[in-house]
C-alpha cells in the first residue's frame, strides 16, 4: 500500500487483519449499496471513463461495480486483466512492468470493485483508494507535473489505469530517494516494493541493511511469490 506521505505507512500484517473487515463489509453492501453506486459517491463514475482510460479497463470496472452494487457480490479480481497498463506506464516512468504487476497481487488482497471501495470509505474515510491501494496524500504528491496532474484520488476507484499510472510514477519517486550504493542483499525491486508498502525512510534504512520486521518480511516473501506469476502476466499482455 502506498504511504500516505513518504515517511511511512501501514504494513502488510495489519492490511490482512482489516482484511475480515473487508469481508464483514460484503454483507453491508447489500444494505448500503445504494449510496456506493457508481457515480454516487465522491468520484466520477464509471460510466464517465477519462480520455486515458483505456476501454477495456472501463468495461471491466463499469461491469464490477454494478454488479456488485446491485447484488452484494463481488466479481473475481484477477490483476492479470490489467497488465498491458502495467506496461505501458511501467515504460513512461521507467519501472519495470513486472514490479508494478506483483505489486498488484500483493495488493489484491481486499475486493477492488468500485462499489465495495467507495462503501469501506464512507465508514473508514482513511482508507486508500484502487487497486493499488493508493492514499490520498501519496496520490496528490505524485501527480504534480504530471499528465494526470488534473484528475483526482476519488478517480481511483472507477479508473484501474489511473492507479497503475500514480503506481509507476510513485515508484519512480521512490527510486529517486534510493541510495547510490546500498549494503543489504535487497534487490532494487525488492526495496522499491518495501518503499511502496512502508514508506521511503523505512526503505532507505533497509537498504543500509536494517533487518526487516516480521511484517515487511511477510509482504516481501509475498512478492517473491508472486514474481514470477507477474511476469507471466506481462508477458503474455507484450506478446498480445
Amino acid at each position: 500500500m502506498a504511504a500516505g506521505t513518504a515517511g511511512g505507512g501501514r504494513m502488510p500484517g495489519e492490511q490482512r487483519k482489516s482484511r475480515w473487515g473487508w469481508f464483514l463489509l460484503l454483507a453491508a453492501v447489500v444494505v448500503i449499496g445504494w449510496i456506493a453506486r457508481p457515480g454516487s459517491g465522491h468520484g466520477s463514475g464509471a460510466a464517465a471513463a477519462a480520455p486515458s482510460q483505456s476501454a477495456a479497463s472501463a468495461s471491466r470496472s463499469a461491469s464490477a461495480s454494478a454488479s456488485a452494487a446491485e447484488t452484494g457480490v463481488v466479481q473475481p479480481y484477477d490483476p492479470a486483466h490489467y497488465a498491458a497498463d502495467t506496461v505501458r506506464y511501467g515504460k513512461q516512468a521507467g519501472i519495470d512492468p513486472q514490479l508494478l504487476m506483483a505489486i498488484l497481487y500483493n495488493e489484491s488482497y481486499k475486493p477492488h470493485d468500485a462499489a465495495s471501495e467507495r462503501a469501506w470509505q464512507k465508514l473508514k474515510p482513511s482508507a486508500s483508494f484502487g487497486i493499488a491501494n493508493m492514499h490520498e496524500a501519496a496520490f496528490d504528491e505524485t501527480k504534480r507535473g504530471r499528465d494526470f496532474a488534473g484528475r483526482s484520488w476519488t478517480e481511483l476507484p472507477d479508473h484501474p489505469d489511473l492507479a497503475i499510472e500514480a503506481e509507476a510514477w510513485f515508484l519512480h519517486d521512490l527510486r529517486a530517494q534510493l541510495p547510490a550504493q546500498h549494503t543489504s542483499s535487497l534487490t532494487r525491486d525488492e526495496l522499491l516494493a518495501l518503499g511502496y508498502n512502508t514508506g521511503a525512510s523505512n526503505m532507505r534504512a533497509f537498504a543500509r541493511g536494517v533487518t526487516l520486521g516480521s511484517m515487511a518480511q511477510s509482504y516481501l516473501d509475498t512478492l517473491r511469490q508472486n514474481w514470477d506469476k507477474a511476469g507471466k502476466a506481462v508477458a503474455s499482455a507484450t506478446a498480445g
